[in-house]
């Protein structure tokens, strides 16, 4: 059973006319109607819509699932190449059963360096992607592919696949002899915690992936019956907000279920000006930093929701659908997020596909600064005050998310050094969910992209470029995005990661 409560539920008014509209979208919803948000989104809707009732349509992969866990089961080190929908949601189900599995959603070498520290006769890696095409996934298969031949093994017997029925990666991994499964089609990666994508590396990890779906079966009993408590929120995240909402996993025995629910929402809501941008915090007093409005999964915050997980997949995702009708907007779409990839080739085919000197017009000890500011302290400073008085701060850091996990502690300090909300991102996993709010959404960002000099590099089998390289366009490749819209725009490249770390905190401390 769902459950919510906090303060802010004394702000609900039922006979707001924007209640009454998600009164009359719920039933909708249930019964797939493609035509909810418009005609303009009804073709994508169509095919977008399986999401509703998967608790009873992907139960037919349980056997298959099972069977699959059998067969590798010799496997110990698992490796899930996936970005976006298809890694955030298996690396919150990891975390709350306390499962090992390591989610490589990065281009970043060092980071890469991280998957393959075990023996390669007991790696399993499974790539996830609904079409293969992006590039970070592409990528990622290759080097695998090449690693594990080079070790004088077979990838057939090391490497699975989850994707789409009948798509480019479908056909090439089936021809070769891969283990495959489909995931349904008419479910969107940011909507498929409860499908394939999800329900595999649960599976590989030890998780029973029935229990997930019994749960997200009582959630939706009690939202189509009892829609009350699910109408509440949202229209409390439409009302009680223009734009930013605070999430922590404080309390709560769901941690990393904060940056799922970012990635749906800001994916989801952030176009045409109107979206609300999550914000995934350390605490309930940083949730609701910058005027944020704060929700939470354990009591603590102005809005509370406590359930199950599998109880709170479905009933976020079915939020965030609600909230689509009201905003008006196209929910499964993200048509900024095919301008990062398109800017990351440009710049690839620019560089011919290997990395130029970059010289940074300033240097402050270990960073290099490409921006305002010929000191790191003035760099900072001149970006606090070109924020908007509306807006928010974006941190991309492009990154070893294990190494140099410190640099998270940025995210506090900038937000309570500026008085504004602050997100906080690793790059390019981002790319794939806050990336499409910060082109998309409310106009009033600024973004701090930092870099890092990687002393790990690894060839991209097949291709021209290697890790570094791709990591690198990919990063100015989003640079160059926000700058056609005037953003500010700050690049803060360490020559020495850890150095650079150390001095970049400090100096926001400093500010």
């Amino acid at each position: 059973m769902i459950k919510i409560s906090g303060a802010s539920l004394l702000h609900i008014d039922r006979s707001d006319v924007r209640y009454s509209l998600l009164e009359k979208t719920n039933p909708r919803i249930a019964a797939k109607d493609a035509t909810t948000w418009g005609p303009a989104a009804a073709a994508e809707a169509a095919v977008r819509l399986n999401w509703v009732d998967l608790d009873e349509s992907s139960r037919a992969l349980l056997p298959i699932l099972d069977a699959i866990a059998a067969k590798f089961r010799d496997r110990t080190d698992l490796v899930l190449c996936g970005m976006g929908g298809s890694s955030l949601a298996p690396e919150v189900i990891a975390k709350t059963f306390n499962k090992s599995v390591f989610i490589l959603d990065s281009t970043d070498p060092q980071y890469l360096a991280h998957a393959i520290k075990g023996s390669p006769e007991n790696l399993l890696v499974l790539v996830a992607s609904k079409s293969g095409s992006t590039i970070e996934t592409a990528s990622q298969r290759a080097f695998f592919e090449s690693y594990i031949s080079s070790a004088g093994l077979n990838p057939v017997e090391h490497m699975l696949f989850v994707t789409d029925p009948g798509s480019p990666l479908d056909l090439a991994t089936r021809s070769a002899g891969y283990t495959v499964i489909n995931a349904d089609p008419n479910v969107g990666g940011r909507f498929s915690a409860l499908t394939a994508f999800g329900l595999t590396p649960a599976t590989l990890m030890g998780v029973d992936a029935s229990v997930l779906l019994d749960q997200a079966s009582d959630a939706r009993s009690q939202i189509t019956t009892e829609p009350q408590f699910i109408l509440d929120v949202a229209y409390l995240l439409l009302t009680q907000t223009e734009q930013f909402l605070g999430f922590t996993d404080a309390g709560s025995k769901y941690p990393g279920l904060s940056d799922w629910i970012e990635q749906l929402i800001a994916e989801s809501t952030g176009k045409q000006e109107v979206g609300r941008l999550p914000i995934a915090t350390e605490g309930f007093k940083e949730a609701q930093s910058g005027g944020a409005f704060s929700v939470s999964f354990a009591p603590g915050a102005q809005l509370v929701i406590e359930a199950e997980l599998g109880e709170h997949f479905l009933f976020w995702e079915w939020v965030t659908a609600l909230m689509g009708a009201v905003l008006e907007i196209d929910p499964f779409n993200q048509p900024n997020v095919t301008e990062a990839k398109e800017a990351t080739s440009a710049i690839l085919k620019e560089w011919s596909n290997k990395l130029p000197a970059l010289v940074a017009p300033s240097v402050d000890d270990r960073i290099e600064i490409f921006g305002d500011g010929n000191t790191l302290v003035a760099a900072l400073k001149n970006l606090i005050a070109t924020t908007d008085a509306n807006g928010y701060i974006a941190i991309m850091a492009y990154l070893d998310r294990k190494d140099d996990v410190a640099i998270s502690n940025l995210r506090s300090i900038l937000s309570e050094k500026s008085g504004r909300p602050v997100s906080f991102g690793w790059g390019p996993r981002f790319l794939h969910s806050t990336g499409q709010f910060h082109k998309g959404g409310q106009q009033n960002g600024s973004f701090l992209q930092i870099t890092g000099e990687c002393t790990i590099n690894f060839e991209v089998p097949g291709r021209d470029f290697d890790f570094k390289t791709l990591l690198m366009a990919q990063a100015l490749g989003d640079a160059r995005a926000l700058a056609t819209r005037k953003y500010p725009l700050l690049r803060l490249h360490l020559a020495n990661r850890r150095a650079g770390i150390d001095q970049l905190l400090m100096a926001a401390k400093a500010l």
